[in-house]
């Protein structure tokens, strides 16, 4: 196997166990490759104040959050694609005008994740719980993610087609959709880290389980899926390793680079 300069991770499904939490076992397995030089990042859906609540022991060198739309490498940002205010909120606007006025919604900015929540997501899912409510009524910031909840997959497709200035992406575990600006992508963000690191797109290794992480295992030198990934992700990937809950990261890790 090729030198590897950096194990990149999806965090749900992923990096993280069914239930939210990184497993020692994973977690000693990342922190002997950061001995080894190994540089360690995670890409993620999420804004990066939500995944940050799971990244205090690991502290990984890279973060690219959002779905690509921000990059953190050690703690600077070297990218940032935001849409302006007006664009916010023309998407808040079309996404009601589709999907209905009361559709969920949530957007990403740099420094919050915000919510229109029906039901408080603390009672749902724990993992949620910095989100702030609004109503997106007279909503005054920039945003770098917006997701919408559509049942409808003619509406889903309808929005796409409308925001035709985004890239937009499902996720599997429910009805949620991805809106970020074109091209900004989980893919396109792994480039803008090569091209500050100064090592090749052939040196990350890079594990992923759903739709959005595609792209970057088709990139990346060696594309693993999890076992507990959708058939979609398991069929580009190069290799198939155990699930998220049997610790089929730790395994991968001191098996084929430790």
């Amino acid at each position: 196997m090729k030198k590897c300069k950096l194990l990149l991770f999806d965090l749900d499904g992923t990096l993280l166990q069914s239930d939210k939490t990184m497993s020692s076992k994973t977690l000693l397995a990342l922190k002997k490759c950061k001995e080894n030089d190994i540089l360690i990042g995670v890409s993620t859906s999420r804004s990066e104040q939500n995944s940050l609540v799971y990244l205090n022991e690991l502290m990984p060198d890279i973060l690219i959050s959002s779905g690509g739309a921000l990059v953190k490498y050690k703690t600077e940002y070297i990218y940032r694609a935001e849409f302006s205010e007006e664009e916010t909120n023309v998407m808040i606007d079309m996404a009601r005008n589709i999907c209905g006025n009361d559709c969920e919604i949530t957007i990403d900015t740099v420094d919050a994740h915000y919510w229109n929540y029906k039901i408080d997501p603390k009672k749902l899912d724990k993992s949620w719980g910095d989100s702030i409510y609004t109503d997106f009524s007279n909503f005054n910031e920039c945003s770098l993610k917006m997701c919408v909840e559509i049942f409808n997959q003619d509406k889903a497709d309808e929005l796409a087609h409308r925001l035709s200035d985004c890239d937009c992406i499902r996720f599997s575990d429910g009805f949620w959709y991805k809106f970020t600006k074109k091209n900004v992508t989980k893919e396109n963000a792994i480039i803008k880290i090569t091209e500050v690191c100064g090592f090749s797109i052939d040196s990350i290794i890079v594990f992923g389980d759903d739709y959005a992480d595609i792209g970057m295992l088709e990139l990346c030198g060696i594309g693993v899926a999890m076992g507990n990934a959708i058939d979609e992700v398991k069929e580009r990937a190069d290799i198939v390793i155990g699930s998220n809950d049997e610790d089929g990261i730790a395994d991968f890790i001191e098996n084929e680079i430790l």
